[in-house]
Protein backbone atom coordinates (compact mmCIF):
# COMPACT_ATOMS: atom_id res chain seq x y z
CA UNK A 1 0.00 0.00 0.00
CA UNK A 2 1.48 3.50 -0.96
CA UNK A 3 3.26 4.89 2.40
CA UNK A 4 2.65 2.26 4.44
CA UNK A 5 5.64 1.82 6.91
CA UNK A 6 6.65 -2.08 5.95
CA UNK A 7 9.82 -3.26 7.57
CA UNK A 8 13.24 -2.54 6.26
CA UNK A 9 16.98 -3.42 6.35
CA UNK A 10 17.90 -1.69 9.34
CA UNK A 11 21.59 -1.75 8.00
CA UNK A 12 20.82 1.18 5.77
CA UNK A 13 21.87 4.14 7.84
CA UNK A 14 19.01 6.27 6.09
CA UNK A 15 15.98 3.97 5.94
CA UNK A 16 16.35 3.27 9.77
CA UNK A 17 16.26 6.54 10.56
CA UNK A 18 13.31 6.81 8.86
CA UNK A 19 11.42 3.78 9.86
CA UNK A 20 12.77 5.20 13.75
CA UNK A 21 10.90 8.48 12.44
CA UNK A 22 7.79 6.68 11.43
CA UNK A 23 7.33 4.72 14.45
CA UNK A 24 8.33 7.62 16.98
CA UNK A 25 5.63 10.29 14.61
CA UNK A 26 2.84 7.40 14.86
CA UNK A 27 2.72 7.06 18.59
CA UNK A 28 0.63 8.32 21.21
CA UNK A 29 2.26 7.13 23.99
CA UNK A 30 5.84 6.18 25.11
CA UNK A 31 7.53 5.06 28.07
CA UNK A 32 10.00 7.52 30.15
CA UNK A 33 12.85 6.21 32.05
CA UNK A 34 14.48 9.23 34.60
CA UNK A 35 16.43 8.45 37.74
CA UNK A 36 14.29 8.31 40.50
CA UNK A 37 15.42 12.07 43.23
CA UNK A 38 17.25 11.06 45.75
CA UNK A 39 18.17 7.41 44.91
CA UNK A 40 20.84 7.49 42.66
CA UNK A 41 21.29 4.81 39.37
CA UNK A 42 17.99 3.82 40.46
CA UNK A 43 15.53 4.31 37.13
CA UNK A 44 12.17 4.68 37.52
CA UNK A 45 9.54 4.64 34.61
CA UNK A 46 6.47 6.26 33.39
CA UNK A 47 3.71 6.14 30.44
CA UNK A 48 3.45 9.65 28.96
CA UNK A 49 1.97 11.34 26.07
CA UNK A 50 4.13 12.39 23.10
CA UNK A 51 3.81 14.77 20.20
CA UNK A 52 6.74 15.32 17.67
CA UNK A 53 8.29 18.43 16.65
CA UNK A 54 8.98 18.96 12.64
CA UNK A 55 11.98 17.99 12.90
CA UNK A 56 11.15 14.88 14.50
CA UNK A 57 12.14 15.84 18.14
CA UNK A 58 9.83 14.27 21.03
CA UNK A 59 7.40 16.77 22.72
CA UNK A 60 6.23 16.42 26.20
CA UNK A 61 3.86 17.89 28.20
CA UNK A 62 4.54 17.75 32.11
CA UNK A 63 2.99 18.65 34.93
CA UNK A 64 5.55 19.46 37.86
CA UNK A 65 3.60 17.98 39.89
CA UNK A 66 4.16 14.25 38.37
CA UNK A 67 6.83 12.03 39.91
CA UNK A 68 8.96 12.45 36.48
CA UNK A 69 9.10 15.90 36.59
CA UNK A 70 10.93 16.05 40.35
CA UNK A 71 13.11 13.32 38.90
CA UNK A 72 14.18 15.48 35.72
CA UNK A 73 14.81 18.46 37.62
CA UNK A 74 17.24 16.71 39.79
CA UNK A 75 18.98 15.04 36.53
CA UNK A 76 17.70 15.78 32.97
CA UNK A 77 18.78 12.85 31.27
CA UNK A 78 16.15 10.56 29.98
CA UNK A 79 14.97 7.91 27.57
CA UNK A 80 11.75 7.26 25.81
CA UNK A 81 10.83 3.79 24.29
CA UNK A 82 8.41 3.91 21.35
CA UNK A 83 6.74 0.78 21.13
CA UNK A 84 5.60 -0.87 17.89
CA UNK A 85 4.84 -3.97 18.78
CA UNK A 86 1.01 -3.94 19.25
CA UNK A 87 -0.84 -6.73 17.48
CA UNK A 88 1.76 -9.08 16.78
CA UNK A 89 1.73 -12.63 17.91
CA UNK A 90 5.12 -12.06 19.27
CA UNK A 91 6.00 -8.85 20.11
CA UNK A 92 9.64 -8.96 19.91
CA UNK A 93 9.40 -9.86 15.78
CA UNK A 94 8.25 -6.08 16.27
CA UNK A 95 9.76 -2.25 15.63
CA UNK A 96 10.69 -0.75 18.93
CA UNK A 97 13.32 2.47 19.20
CA UNK A 98 14.69 4.10 22.29
CA UNK A 99 15.57 7.41 22.07
CA UNK A 100 18.00 9.11 25.28
CA UNK A 101 18.48 12.35 25.39
CA UNK A 102 17.91 15.39 27.97
CA UNK A 103 14.74 17.45 28.78
CA UNK A 104 15.30 20.98 27.13
CA UNK A 105 12.33 24.01 26.85
CA UNK A 106 10.06 23.53 23.79
CA UNK A 107 9.76 26.06 20.90
CA UNK A 108 6.62 28.00 21.02
CA UNK A 109 4.64 25.65 18.24
CA UNK A 110 5.34 23.10 20.51
CA UNK A 111 1.99 23.52 21.79
CA UNK A 112 0.26 23.43 18.26
CA UNK A 113 1.68 20.25 17.46
CA UNK A 114 1.24 18.57 20.82
CA UNK A 115 -2.69 19.44 21.04
CA UNK A 116 -3.20 18.97 17.63
CA UNK A 117 -2.45 15.37 18.41
CA UNK A 118 -3.72 15.17 22.02
CA UNK A 119 -7.01 17.70 22.07
CA UNK A 120 -8.20 16.25 25.49
CA UNK A 121 -5.15 17.75 27.15
CA UNK A 122 -6.35 21.20 25.98
CA UNK A 123 -8.51 20.73 29.74
CA UNK A 124 -5.10 21.22 31.26
CA UNK A 125 -2.49 22.35 28.80
CA UNK A 126 -3.05 26.22 30.81
CA UNK A 127 -2.85 24.86 34.28
CA UNK A 128 -0.03 26.72 35.97
CA UNK A 129 1.99 23.49 36.76
CA UNK A 130 1.71 22.01 33.31
CA UNK A 131 4.92 22.80 30.71
CA UNK A 132 5.78 21.55 27.59
CA UNK A 133 8.98 20.19 26.79
CA UNK A 134 11.30 19.03 23.85
CA UNK A 135 13.52 16.16 24.56
CA UNK A 136 17.45 17.23 23.14
CA UNK A 137 18.29 13.78 21.58
CA UNK A 138 21.89 12.52 21.88
CA UNK A 139 21.50 9.57 20.54
CA UNK A 140 18.52 6.69 19.20
CA UNK A 141 18.41 2.54 19.41
CA UNK A 142 16.72 1.11 16.86
CA UNK A 143 15.27 -2.48 17.33
CA UNK A 144 13.29 -3.21 14.17
CA UNK A 145 13.28 -7.37 14.87
CA UNK A 146 15.38 -10.01 16.07
CA UNK A 147 18.74 -9.13 14.69
CA UNK A 148 18.02 -6.08 13.14
CA UNK A 149 19.11 -3.24 15.35
CA UNK A 150 21.36 0.03 14.98
CA UNK A 151 22.16 2.78 16.62
CA UNK A 152 21.36 6.37 15.14
CA UNK A 153 22.90 9.18 16.22
CA UNK A 154 20.91 12.58 16.86
CA UNK A 155 22.00 14.01 13.38
CA UNK A 156 20.70 10.80 11.79
CA UNK A 157 17.24 10.79 13.11
CA UNK A 158 16.18 14.30 12.64
CA UNK A 159 15.68 16.49 9.83
CA UNK A 160 15.17 19.70 8.79
CA UNK A 161 12.01 21.72 9.34
CA UNK A 162 11.44 24.36 6.47
CA UNK A 163 10.58 27.79 8.08
CA UNK A 164 7.59 28.17 4.69
CA UNK A 165 6.37 24.75 5.73
CA UNK A 166 6.21 25.26 9.56
CA UNK A 167 4.19 28.25 9.08
CA UNK A 168 1.82 26.69 6.56
CA UNK A 169 1.25 23.85 8.74
CA UNK A 170 -1.62 25.10 10.40
CA UNK A 171 -3.86 26.62 7.83
CA UNK A 172 -3.22 23.43 5.88
CA UNK A 173 -4.22 21.02 8.76
CA UNK A 174 -7.67 23.52 9.32
CA UNK A 175 -8.25 23.21 5.56
CA UNK A 176 -7.89 19.31 5.27
CA UNK A 177 -9.84 18.67 8.17
CA UNK A 178 -12.61 21.09 7.86
CA UNK A 179 -13.01 21.05 4.07
CA UNK A 180 -11.64 17.60 2.60
CA UNK A 181 -12.46 14.68 5.38
CA UNK A 182 -13.10 12.50 2.63
CA UNK A 183 -10.01 12.77 1.64
CA UNK A 184 -8.03 11.82 4.83
CA UNK A 185 -10.44 9.35 5.36
CA UNK A 186 -8.53 7.72 2.62
CA UNK A 187 -5.41 8.61 3.45
CA UNK A 188 -6.52 6.32 6.45
CA UNK A 189 -8.26 3.78 5.15
CA UNK A 190 -6.69 2.84 1.40
CA UNK A 191 -3.35 3.90 1.55
CA UNK A 192 -2.75 3.52 5.31
CA UNK A 193 -5.04 0.00 5.59
CA UNK A 194 -6.53 1.60 9.11
CA UNK A 195 -10.18 0.74 9.21
CA UNK A 196 -12.86 3.63 8.59
CA UNK A 197 -13.46 5.68 11.60
CA UNK A 198 -13.42 10.23 12.38
CA UNK A 199 -9.43 10.69 10.90
CA UNK A 200 -7.94 13.62 10.89
CA UNK A 201 -4.87 15.38 10.14
CA UNK A 202 -2.29 15.87 13.61
CA UNK A 203 0.86 17.19 11.58
CA UNK A 204 2.37 18.12 8.43
CA UNK A 205 6.17 18.19 7.92
CA UNK A 206 8.97 17.27 5.14
CA UNK A 207 8.41 13.92 5.35
CA UNK A 208 5.11 13.17 5.32
CA UNK A 209 1.87 13.81 7.31
CA UNK A 210 0.68 12.13 10.91
CA UNK A 211 -3.41 11.09 10.85
CA UNK A 212 -5.51 9.87 14.19
CA UNK A 213 -8.56 9.18 15.14
CA UNK A 214 -9.34 9.34 18.37
CA UNK A 215 -7.83 6.27 19.61
CA UNK A 216 -4.93 5.80 17.64
CA UNK A 217 -2.27 6.94 15.11
CA UNK A 218 -1.10 6.89 11.74
CA UNK A 219 1.94 7.84 9.78
CA UNK A 220 1.56 8.51 6.02
CA UNK A 221 4.84 9.20 4.05
CA UNK A 222 5.20 11.44 1.14
CA UNK A 223 7.16 10.18 -1.96
CA UNK A 224 10.07 13.30 -1.78
CA UNK A 225 10.58 15.58 1.22
CA UNK A 226 8.80 19.31 0.46
CA UNK A 227 9.86 22.36 1.45
CA UNK A 228 6.65 24.64 1.57
CA UNK A 229 2.61 24.58 1.86
CA UNK A 230 2.31 24.74 -1.77
CA UNK A 231 5.11 21.58 -1.95
CA UNK A 232 2.65 19.66 0.95
CA UNK A 233 -0.59 20.47 -1.15
CA UNK A 234 0.64 18.87 -4.27
CA UNK A 235 1.63 15.85 -2.71
CA UNK A 236 -1.74 15.59 -0.67
CA UNK A 237 -3.54 16.29 -4.02
CA UNK A 238 -1.34 13.06 -5.41
CA UNK A 239 -2.49 11.24 -2.61
CA UNK A 240 -5.93 11.36 -2.64
CA UNK A 241 -5.63 11.04 -6.71
CA UNK A 242 -3.31 7.63 -5.63
CA UNK A 243 -6.66 6.11 -3.07
CA UNK A 244 -9.38 6.69 -5.27
CA UNK A 245 -7.41 4.39 -7.80
CA UNK A 246 -7.12 1.46 -5.61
Amino acid sequence: MVGKDVPDDVHDGAEAARRARSLMRAARTAALSTTLAGEAGQAFVSLVAVASAADGGPLLLLSDLAEHSRNLKGDARLALLYDGTAGLADPLEGPRVSVLGRLAPAAPEARARFLARHPTAARYADFQDFHFHRVAIDRAHLVGGFGRIRWLSAKDLLIEAPAALVRAEGDILAHMNADHGDAVALYATKLLGRKAGPWRLTGLDAEGCDLADGLSCARLNFASPVRDGEGARMELVRLVRTAREL
